[in-house]
């Protein structure tokens, strides 16, 4: 008897695993190879990680491709992960992460945005920024649906959006002067039955481009009138060089939101703090989507890791003047870049108000992924194509300014004499 249930067990399947179900004793054909989900074909690898592949397997590579400095997490974050190992968080948290965590992001938006925040039901501790882009879009989205994404941009949104067999619409943000913009009518041209929402990045990665307060109200002004939800990428909130002074962030959404408004924000500690390889962020939602995000986070990684978090909650605390000394540096490596790339012969370089990048546009090019392959192997300098960023990326290249001096000067005297030739 044992013997025939296990045999009915293993001929027939779940339904919901997505694996097809024999009936009992139909033998699979041994000739036929299962195949990936459509879906997931329909996801374009990362032209920056393409790259960055190529780079690894080389020696004396000056690396400004990825968006990260090469400074170390600051001593005391790490200082405080040792100790959180020591005193025992080792173990599982909430989905939605530490409540102390929740509660020192909650004081951090206080104190910088003037914003109250709910820290019970309005904030999801993610492992990443991309993390919560994920489980926020996972929750919104049905196939079919579509996702209004404003680029050049990141391009892990659009990715999350096709992963969700939803398919994103690309709006590229024209170059205006010396300064980005939002084509807002090519916005609203671009909604259709099956949009849901509209993603936007501001600081953002690639431009630099910071959101006024204006483009700010006419976004939330356009997301209530459509009935469409609002994602905010924010990660770069505190890298912002138009302030009274160094360290005051750019404004938030959430200043203009209500809890009412179907708003979300992404946020992550990697950027502000160096903390790229710990993969800890969070998401501000409506309740109704942090709630929702917190139960998917079970389904994903159930947690960020428990003395990850710890860790991050002292950053919130006691990192303050460490991050206005990172972005004093970042502003003097940003004007020395812009000094020496306006020079250079072929470029078009906007200024950047915000994050550490430098998208300038390259005369004639066409095959910004080819151009920076070629940098790659003949001068040992790593940049990312702007093709990589999508729509109104193609002829672009990205540098990211946030290295040490040691880096960016030879890598600046190496693409000016590739510019040359």
């Amino acid at each position: 008897m044992l013997r025939v249930l296990h045999r009915r067990l293993s001929d027939r399947t779940d339904t919901d695993s997505g694996v097809d179900v024999r009936a009992p004793g139909q033998r699979v054909n041994p000739n036929v190879r299962p195949g990936l989900s459509e879906s997931s074909l329909r996801v374009p690898y990362s032209r920056i990680r393409e790259l960055a592949e190529m780079a690894m397997g080389m020696e004396g590579v000056l690396k400004l491709y990825f968006g990260e400095s090469n400074l170390p997490t600051p001593e005391f974050i790490k200082r405080a992960a040792v100790r959180a190992l020591e005193e025992g968080y080792t173990f599982y948290t909430e989905n939605a992460g530490l409540p102390s965590l929740r509660r020192a992001i909650v004081r951090h938006y206080a104190r910088f945005q003037r914003v109250e925040l709910d820290p019970a039901s309005e904030i999801v501790v993610t492992a990443s920024g991309v993390q919560a882009l994920q489980v926020a879009l996972r929750a919104l989205l049905d196939p079919g649906d579509e996702a209004l994404v404003m680029t050049p941009a990141w391009p892990n949104g659009s990715s999350i959006v096709a992963m969700a067999n939803a398919k994103a619409v690309q709006i590229a943000q024209p170059l205006q002067g010396e300064r980005y913009g939002i084509d807002f009518d090519a916005i609203e041209r671009a909604v259709t039955p099956r949009t849901k929402l509209l993603i936007y990045t501001s600081p953002s990665n690639p431009l630099g481009w910071v959101a006024t307060e204006d483009d700010q109200r006419r976004l939330l002004d356009f997301a209530r009138r459509r009935g469409l939800w609002l994602i905010a990428d924010e990660v770069y909130d505190r890298l912002y060089y138009g302030g009274q002074a160094i360290g005051e962030p750019v404004p938030s959404i959430l200043r203009m939101a209500t809890r009412d408004d179907a708003v979300a924000v992404v946020h992550s500690f990697s950027k502000s703090y160096c903390m790229t390889g710990w993969r800890v962020g969070w998401l501000v939602a409506r309740a109704d989507l942090a709630k929702m995000a917190a139960e998917f986070n079970e389904f994903v990684v159930s947690h960020a890791a428990s003395f990850t978090q710890r860790a991050a909650e002292i950053a919130l605390d006691e990192g303050e003047s460490t991050v206005v000394s990172f972005v004093a540096r970042l502003k003097e490596n940003r004007d020395l870049c812009l000094d020496a790339m306006t020079r250079m012969p072929r470029l078009t370089v906007p200024s950047p108000d915000g994050a550490f990048y430098l998208f300038p546009k390259v005369e004639g090019l066409t095959d910004s992924f080819e151009f920076c392959k070629r940098l790659l192997f003949e001068k040992k300098v790593g940049l990312a194509p702007g093709v990589a960023f999508g729509a109104g990326g193609e002829g672009s290249i990205r540098l990211c300014y946030a290295a040490s001096l040691e880096v960016l000067e030879p890598a600046l005297e190496r693409l000016s004499a590739f510019l040359e030739k």
